[in-house]
């Protein structure tokens, strides 16, 4: 088909515009030959266009399937306005600032902060082939890195562009890439520094000009190296052509460098530098436009100061370095005026007053001479051939040669600048390769084009001809790999434009040598050049004057103006200035302006050499190229060579490298945010080299689709028979030849199908056509459909209208039929119940006059019958109550009178009673004669018992006739007194008629007055009820104000908790990511510290036995030993200096062996005195609480005190006499005496305390137990008679001896509180003493220990230190035996306990003395009991712990952690490991060896990192020692003594709680590692999951036919089956190991917040996912993993699933707003639909969506402004001030909780199986 059978009615094309250079129109007919009509689609003109050329047709347009797609090439039509418009959609539409062009980056400035540059977005493009992801600056910065490890070959990034396009920002973002992947393989932080550079060369070499705030004016190259193991190893930097004209003169609007006016906004803290406002200089003032929106001078000053301390400049070169920049300030505002003395009349000549103040401060700066400087600035020196003279030069060139002079100096500052970066990036390590960035000028073309541009247009042309070069063998590589056939394809040369630049009469060489001529001027080098250079195709001379020359580029012809060529070429300073400023006595200006040689050879050194083999020029220095430096003969070169040079060693270093190219475009002038000016646009496409770019790919085959793809997206063009899914390229081939009848329009490669331009447009258009053919047949079938199915709908509801019409007819006449019938029988049953009714009345009537006439006779009846019966009764009751109140009256003076007669004898009673009671003889005589009296007391009742038994019924009939004869009685006198009651009665009867009949009448008095106060009170009701209703309203009003205050005060408090809780959270998480940071470096740090420093391994007597156990534990431990180990303090003799110097005599050398017996019996002591004070404090709790225990003895404490007063003062006169000692044997003697005395005086206490306590211990039971045995008989007796208790106490014998025994005890409870009371305050006192005495004691023992300690001054004083040594060690060795039987015996103790616990629960209660005997156990009721069934529990009772020797640590720790394996593991109990670690510290605990458990719970962090370290790729050892150390945590926690630990805990695991060791610190200690291998699995999972997750959500296809365009094909394997079965597999190791059940949903929680960041942040920069159908396949694929969440966390709770479903939220967010309606109705479900996605999250997915028909609905940028508008409100006025990131962060992590879990375990059942091979190591006690 040819390209003008396409130009059909309908088509769409693009035709020129004036200013939007292009625009789109529509074909309104088909082409005729000549012209072609069409419809502009903005204006809807109609216009006519007239085809000259059939072949320069206007371009057709794509079709909307390929408009804004990531790379350029892939448009069907390749042609200016389709790039154009590519770049505009992208841009303007979707903010999308990157798009490829091939292998060339196109970036596009959008002067906004995008936040597309953070950590997250790094670790996105890492690992990411180019293409895969949206087009960014880091996908070519991740091809540069990864072709350097693959291929090991050099790289290089070139990043061009005009200013103000983006250069500098774009080659810090890619540079920012490598320092983030590379990672350093040093301590200096070597990324830090590179990145430290920017705002330091940003400072010296960036100004504001009219096109740029930020416009770099020189060019830079940067060298980023690396090591063999790819880490970045240093870096160096080379600088091309600075733009020092600018220091001196800068154009209107534009600023000079921003160094300068930094140091204006720093000038207060400056004061020495005399420095002013940046309008007061004249270098400054020029432009007009010193500020910067947005820019802080000062605080970008302090930026640079602390970037120049970051790369070590010292504070002395900066001040040096401010000091020349404020000299080259004064240095133009130093006035050059004619001299007004001079009478010669030359009155041209420049002279400088003499009182000028900047010329001062300059000399004054630096260091230089007034007369001198002020000579030269205005005179020169001209060499003849026989003299030299010295002439003032005029005014103009006086300032010439100023300028030039600043000029000088600064170059040579940005040079000296350059060597110091150098100096800093270079670390001095090995360097294997380099990846080069290279930042420079793009092509340049302005009204006046001046020797600056020429140098960068040459540049460019250099840098272009290269960039075509490699673009065509890329091409003609791409064809040979696929094998199609090819031919040459012609591209633009840039050799001819280059020639004319670089030949021997070239443009260079002419202005070379006209530089070299004496007399030369620009006009005489533009003759040269219109005479030798007119030949070249490429030279032009212009049409007007002969002061410019014309090039032509290949970007545009551009036309230079000659003016300043040749003194920019040279570059000449007067020697004269240079002298007089070397003399400075600033060094830093002695060092810039050295000799040119030497600093040519500096500048060489100062710098990295390039690579060896690297092929560069020799001549040319690395370092900065903006000075120029001399020739070998000594002539100045110009900087015209030395440009040429320079770059030609740039082109080498490039061309040995592999090129990757970033086109940088300026959208518009006016610096808009996101504003696209087509025009400026389009010039720059045509300049940097995209357009030809474009050109090269269009002129072969630049549409290539994989047979997949083109098959899914093209299947529509053949019938189903002839597809064949086994050869897809078979049916690939069918479709084309179907349709493309031109064979040449397309090729088949090995992977891909190529075509031409257009091929493409031309099937889409195919296949819209097919599929609007078939849609139309659809709606025909449909219409039809619909159409018949409305018909039988109207058939069927004329059919039911006249069936119910019918019917209602019918209805109709018979219910009047039926009315009729009814009426009937209504009028029948009306009349006959009016007659029954008339009937019924009549009778009632009678019936009801009889009854009322029948009923009034009765109660009349019964009223008078009732009347008489009340009045007897009356009477009845009044008599009686008149006898008895009689009686009652007599009965009571009786009883008076017998209770003060008795009173009286009791009290006499009392007083004898209670003198006898005094006596205990006389008690207990009572007591036995109370004993005999109640045995004869029971006698006596027993016999009386029997004989009441026959008088009962006696005496019951007795008491029957006694009652009847009281009752007659009663009777009687009831009767007379009712008789004299009614003569009363009825006086009083009239008395109350009279009152009664007053009562009446106040009674009608009060009835008025009670009708007046209720009228009254309705008028106060009234009032008050107005006043209530106001107040009521009042009341509701405020309780409802209040209530929405309590609300908004609730709602405050609960937004306040949950900032906090968020903050909490926050704070934990920052703390677990510190702490695996920690983790990080210190595993760097252990990396890197491989050969450890050398120790000295002498050592002294006092520390040879603990030497190598501080050099393990107090570097690492540090910090977490017990508290007690804190406040206890070292013996004695651990302060004797064992190891003191020697002169002359030999000095006797104590044992090391000793030494090491002694410490270890100083820990037992220490330990024992700990056990000590804790069963003291106990004793003491027991003797407080309990109140009946018998006083105790104050004279043994007194006795304990008298005796180590007497100790002491032996201990001080043996001290005195050994000081005084002379003889040895003597003092041999005296020690061995006094030392046996000693012991035998020990033995001795020792006995008589074992004496002394049994003694007490049974004399303390006898006068309690009497005591207790009376009172419990008492009570008994008591009991037993009950309530008849009187009975025996007739005589009063029994209230007397309880009166008595009453008197006994408060007697004793009174003793016994003061006994406790003295006791209490001795034993204070005696605390005391004993304590002074333990003060004392050690003193003592410190100044024996320095009399030991010091040189003996004779053979007696030696003698007597070997001997005491001696004697130590064997009383050490004798004590330690001692110790090991008192260890036996406390344990046997023990053991009597725990039968004691097991007796009890017999039934055995009486079993208490047990515990308190020493030596015996003596108990009369155990002898009763058969103990056989209890002790045959068990043969052994055990507490719960393994005993093991020290030595064999190392053997325990290797089999138990490092050589368990998880298989073993997994058959043993869980966290069993944990259990027996545990137990092996609670031995430690319990014979309180604290260095011992700090050397094991050292081994056992150390073993475990070895351990996780040596397995970092296990999941299986992850998981098995995060669940053992989380049981070891709980286990110190679960043992710990701490009462919020033991609430779950039974009474046998309270008793088995650490009494010594407080672990707290080690728990601390133990959560950390926890977190550690918490955050080690996590990782390990993420990264395992990581190369799934694309596959498996994003790109698996279960749903045939819904994928859209170039969808990857996928793999079997990939899916979410492989996902599903990773998870299930991770989920069951963490089951068997046992890892606690919050922990694991907390673990999978992580896991699908992983899949879910990392599969949205791939969405979000793949715009190939963005379209319905695979949102839809993405939707099902994230189904599978909450149904796999469904099934495999619903065991752990409804809420678990829930949360980590909520997980999934943000990516199932975002398919559903690929499958959601877009209409503007739609915004605000929309905005609900995504609560969980950011408004930039939002608007990349809409900007990216793209529909894959035509028929799709396309996303409005009205739509996207709505949805970003509503989402912005909802968000609030503080969501703009929050960071805002467009992807998630994949490395957050949840701050983990470790909850408490008790174990139920009994830690005495716990056996250590054979597979461990732990038998013989461990024993259990």
């Amino acid at each position: 088909m040819t390209t003008k059978e396409l130009y059909t009615k309908d088509a769409r094309i693009w035709v020129e515009h004036p200013v939007e250079v292009w625009e789109s129109a529509t074909v309104t007919s088909d082409y005729r030959s000549g012209v072609l009509i069409v419809k502009l689609d903005r204006s809807g003109e109609i216009r006519q266009i007239k085809i000259t050329d059939e072949s320069q047709m206007p371009p057709l347009r794509n079709p909307s399937l390929l408009i804004g797609q990531n790379d350029l090439t892939s448009l069907s039509y390749l042609h200016e306005p389709a790039v154009l418009h590519n770049l505009r959609v992208r841009f303007c539409d979707r903010n999308a600032i990157y798009t490829y062009c091939g292998i060339v980056l196109v970036a596009i400035n959008p002067y906004y902060d995008l936040p597309i540059y953070g950590d997250e977005t790094i670790m996105a493009y890492r690992g990411q082939s180019m293409g895969d992801l949206d087009p960014h600056i880091f996908a070519v910065s991740e091809e540069a890195y990864t072709k350097l490890e693959r291929e090991g070959r050099d790289q290089s990034i070139i990043v061009s562009g005009e200013s103000g396009a983006g250069k500098t920002v774009s080659a810090k973002y890619a540079m920012r890439y490598f320092a983030a992947v590379g990672g350093n393989a040093s301590e200096t932080q070597v990324e830090r520094k590179v990145l430290a550079s920017s705002p330091i060369m940003e400072a010296i070499g960036n100004a504001k000009t009219t096109r740029n705030d930020n416009s770099s004016r020189f060019g830079k190259f940067i060298e980023i190296h690396f090591d063999h193991q790819y880490r970045i190893s240093g870096a160096s930097m080379r600088t091309y052509l600075l733009e020092k004209s600018r220091v001196v003169y800068q154009s209107a609007g534009e600023r000079n460098y921003h160094v300068f006016y930094q140091l204006c906004a720093a000038a207060h803290m400056m004061p020495e530098l005399k420095l002013d406002h940046q309008d007061s200089f004249h270098y400054l003032n020029q432009g007009g436009s010193p500020d910067i929106d947005g820019v802080d001078d000062l605080k970008a000053f302090h930026e640079t100061k602390n970037a120049l301390t970051t790369l070590g400049v010292s504070e002395i070169e900066q001040q040096n370095m401010l000091t020349v920049l404020a000299a080259i300030l004064h240095l133009g505002n130093v006035d050059l005026t004619t001299d007004p003395d001079d009478h010669t009349g030359n009155n041209d000549g420049a002279y400088i007053d003499s009182q000028d103040r900047h010329l001062t401060i300059i000399c004054a700066l630096l260091g230089i001479s007034r007369p001198e400087l002020s000579r030269w600035l205005t005179h020169r020196r001209i060499a003849s051939a026989h003299e030299v003279i010295v002439s003032r030069m005029d005014v103009q060139r006086a300032a010439f040669g100023r300028d030039a002079l600043a000029k000088r100096l600064y170059g040579e500052l940005f040079s000296w600048l350059v060597q110091a970066v150098n100096r800093a990036l270079d670390t001095g390590h090995a360097k294997s390769h380099f990846i080069g960035v290279l930042d420079i000028y793009g092509f340049e073309t302005f009204e006046i084009n001046s020797f600056e541009q020429f140098c960068i247009n040459y540049a460019n042309e250099k840098l272009q001809q290269q960039f075509n070069s490699h673009v065509f063998k890329l091409e003609q590589d791409e064809y040979i790999k696929e094998e199609i056939s090819w031919k040459m394809i012609d591209f633009y040369d840039n050799q001819p434009c280059i020639d004319l630049i670089e030949d021997r009469l070239g443009v260079l060489a002419l202005l070379d040598e006209e530089c070299r001529v004496p007399q030369g001027s620009d006009r005489g080098f533009v003759t040269k050049l219109h005479q030798k250079c007119s030949q070249y195709p490429h030279f032009l001379k212009p049409r007007f004057g002969d002061a410019a020359f014309i090039i032509k580029h290949f970007a545009d012809n551009v036309e230079y103006q000659c003016g300043g060529f040749l003194e920019k070429n040279r570059d000449t300073v007067l020697e004269e200035q240079l002298e007089c400023v070397r003399q400075s006595t600033v060094r830093l200006v002695r060092v810039m302006l050295a000799d040119a040689s030497a600093d040519a050879t500096a500048g060489t050194h100062a710098t990295l050499p390039p690579p060896s083999r690297r092929r560069t020029t020799p001549s040319v220095p690395v370092a900065s190229l903006t000075q120029p430096p001399r020739r070998a003969s000594g002539q100045k070169q110009t900087v015209g060579a030395q440009f040429r040079q320079s770059l030609s060693a740039l082109m080498c270093t490039l061309s040995a490298t592999t090129p990757h190219y970033v086109r940088c475009i300026k959208p518009n002038d006016t610096k808009q945010a996101f504003q696209f000016d087509a025009a400026r646009a389009v010039n720059q496409l045509r300049a940097c080299g995209v357009l030809e770019t474009i050109r090269i790919s269009s002129a072969g085959f630049p549409s290539r689709w994989l047979y997949q793809d083109f098959f899914s997206r093209y299947r529509l063009l053949c019938l189903f028979k002839e597809i064949d899914r086994a050869d897809i390229k078979a049916t690939c081939s069918r479709i084309l030849n179907r349709h493309i009848k031109e064979p040449d329009k397309y090729q088949f490669g090995a992977t891909k199908i190529f075509f031409r331009a257009g091929q493409v447009a031309y099937l889409e258009k195919i296949r819209a056509d097919v599929q609007r053919l078939y849609c139309v047949r659809v709606q025909s079938c449909v219409r039809g459909f619909l159409a018949r199915r409305r018909y039988r709908r109207l058939v069927a509801a004329l059919h039911g209208i006249q069936a119910r019409a019918r019917a209602f007819l019918v209805r109709r006449k018979v219910q009047e039929i039926r009315r009729n019938r009814a009426a009937v029988k209504i009028q029948k049953n009306v009349r006959g119940w009016l007659a029954r009714t008339k009937y019924q009345r009549l009778r009632r009537l009678a019936i009801g006059l009889q009854a009322h006439a029948r009923g009034y006779l009765a109660r009349k009846l019964y009223k008078d019958k009732r009347m008489l019966k009340a009045t007897i009764t009356i009477q009845r009751y009044a008599r009686g109550y008149l006898a008895r109140k009689k009686a009652k009256k007599m009965r009571r003076q009786i009883i008076i009178a017998q209770s003060a007669i008795r009173r009286f004898l009791a009290r006499r009673l009392y007083k004898r009673l209670r003198i006898e009671a005094r006596s205990l003889d006389h008690v207990k005589s009572l007591n036995k004669g109370l004993e005999n009296k109640i045995i004869s007391l029971q006698q006596r009742l027993g016999d009386a018992l029997e004989k009441a038994r026959g008088v009962e019924p006696l005496q019951a009939q007795i008491v029957e006739l006694r009652a009847k004869l009281e009752m007659h009685k009663a009777v009687e006198i009831e009767a007379k007194a009712l008789k004299e009651s009614i003569n009363s009665k009825e006086n009083l009867l009239t008395k109350l008629q009279a009152e009664l009949a007053e009562e009446k009448e106040k009674n009608k008095r009060v009835l008025t007055e009670k009708k007046e106060l209720e009228e009254k009170y309705k008028r106060d009701k009234e009032a008050l009820a107005s006043e209530s209703e106001k107040l009521a309203n009042e009341l509701r009003s405020n309780k409802e104000h209040y209530e929405l205050a309590l609300e908004e005060r609730d709602k405050q408090h609960e937004a306040e908790k949950k900032a906090l809780c968020l903050e909490l959270e926050a704070e934990r998480q920052s703390r677990q990511k510190l702490l695996s940071s920690q983790y990080e470096l210190q595993e760097r740090l252990d990396t890197i510290q491989r050969a450890p420093a050398p120790k000295e391994h002498r050592r002294s007597l006092s520390d040879a036995s603990t030497n190598s156990q501080q050099e393990n534990t107090v570097e690492d431990d540090f910090g977490y030993g017990s508290v007690r180990s804190v406040e206890t303090t070292r013996p004695a003799l651990e302060a004797v200096n064992w190891s003191a110097g020697t002169h002359n005599g030999p000095t006797p050398m104590a044992d090391a062996g000793l030494v090491l017996r002694m410490q270890n019996r100083i820990s037992v002591l220490q330990g024992e005195l700990s056990r000590t004070a804790k069963r003291a404090a106990d004793l003491e709790d027991r003797l407080t609480n309990r109140l009946m225990s018998p006083p105790s003895n104050p004279d043994t404490d007194r006795f304990k005190v008298e005796e180590l007063e007497i100790e002491n003062k032996k201990l001080r006169e043996h001290l005195n006499r050994l000081r005084a000692a002379g003889d040895g044997n003597q003092v041999s003697k005296e020690i061995l005496d006094t030392l046996s005395a000693m012991q035998k005086e020990l033995d001795r206490r020792r006995d008589e305390c074992i004496q002394l306590k049994s003694v007490l211990t049974h004399q303390q039971k006898p006068w309690f137990q009497a005591l207790k045995s009376v009172t419990v008989n008492l009570k008994s007796l008591a009991s037993n008679y009950g309530s008849d208790v009187d009975i025996i106490n007739e005589d009063g014998e029994l209230a007397t001896a309880y009166e008595a025994q009453k008197g006994i005890n408060r007697a004793l409870q009174e003793e016994l509180v003061n006994e406790k009371k003295y006791f209490a305050e001795h034993l204070a006192s005696a605390k005391a003493e004993i304590e002074k005495l333990k003060e004392d004691n050690e003193k003592y023992q410190k100044l024996l220990s320095v009399d030991l300690s010091q040189e003996p001054k004779n053979k007696s004083q030696e003698y007597a230190q070997n001997e005491i040594i001696r004697l130590a060690s064997e009383s050490l060795a004798i004590q330690e035996r001692v110790d090991k039987l008192s260890e036996s015996c406390r344990r046997y103790k023990n053991q009597i306990r725990l039968l004691v616990c097991k007796l009890k629960e017999a039934g055995i209660d009486d079993v208490t003395d047990i515990l308190e005997g020493n030596d015996t156990i003596i108990s009369q009721n155990i002898s009763t009991v058969d103990l056989a069934p209890v002790m045959r529990k068990k043969e052994r009772e055990y507490l719960g712990m393994f005993e093991y020797k020290l030595q064999d640590e190392g053997v325990i720790i290797k089999k138990l952690i490092t050589d368990l394996k998880p298989r073993t593991a997994i058959t043993l109990l869980p966290g069993l490991p944990a259990y027996i670690l545990f137990m092996m510290l609670r031995h430690t605990d319990h014979v309180d060896d604290e260095p011992k458990m700090h050397h094991l719970m050292k081994a056992i962090r150390l073993a475990v990192k070895k351990t996780l370290k040596k397995r970092v790729d296990s999941v299986e050892y992850s998981a098995m020692w995060l669940s053992n150390m989380l049981r070891l945590l709980n286990n110190l926690r679960q043992y710990s003594g701490d009462a919020i630990y033991q609430a779950a805990n039974t009474p046998r695991q309270n008793q088995q709680s650490l009494r010594i060791f407080d672990l707290s610190e080690y728990r601390q200690l133990l959560s950390d590692i926890a977190i550690w291998i918490y955050q080690g699995l996590i990782n390990l999972l993420e990264h395992q999951l990581e190369r799934l997750i694309v596959a498996a959500i994003l790109e698996y296809e279960e749903i045939s036919g819904l994928s859209g365009p170039r969808a990857p094909a996928p793999q079997p394997s990939a899916g979410p089956a492989r996902l599903k079965h990773e998870l299930a597999a991770a989920h069951e190791q963490l089951r068997l190991h046992a890892v606690d059940p919050p922990l694991r949903v907390m673990i999978f929680k992580q896991l699908f917040y992983y899949i879910c960041a990392y599969s949205l942040n791939h969405l979000l920069l793949r715009k190939d996912l963005c379209c319905w159908a695979k949102g839809l396949q993405i939707r099902y694929n994230i189904s599978h993993l909450e149904t796999w969440i469904k099934e495999h966390l619903a065991e752990y709770g409804q809420t678990s699933v829930e949360e980590t479903l909520g997980v999934l939220k943000p990516i199932t967010q975002a398919v559903h707003l690929l499958q959601a309606r877009k209409s503007m109705a739609d915004v605000a479900s929309t905005v609900d639909m995504c609560a969980d996605l950011s408004a930039m999250q939002v608007c990349k997915i809409l900007n990216m969506y793209t529909p894959a028909e035509e028929y799709e609905v396309k996303v409005t940028r009205e739509f996207i402004h709505e949805i970003q508008k509503l989402m912005h409100e909802r968000a609030g006025p503080n969501a703009s001030k929050e960071p805002q990131n467009l992807l998630m962060d994949t490395k957050m992590i949840y701050s983990v909780q470790f909850q408490y879990s008790p174990s139920a375990i009994r830690l005495e059942d716990i056996e250590v199986p054979e597979v461990l091979e732990l038998d013989g190591l461990l024993t259990k006690i």
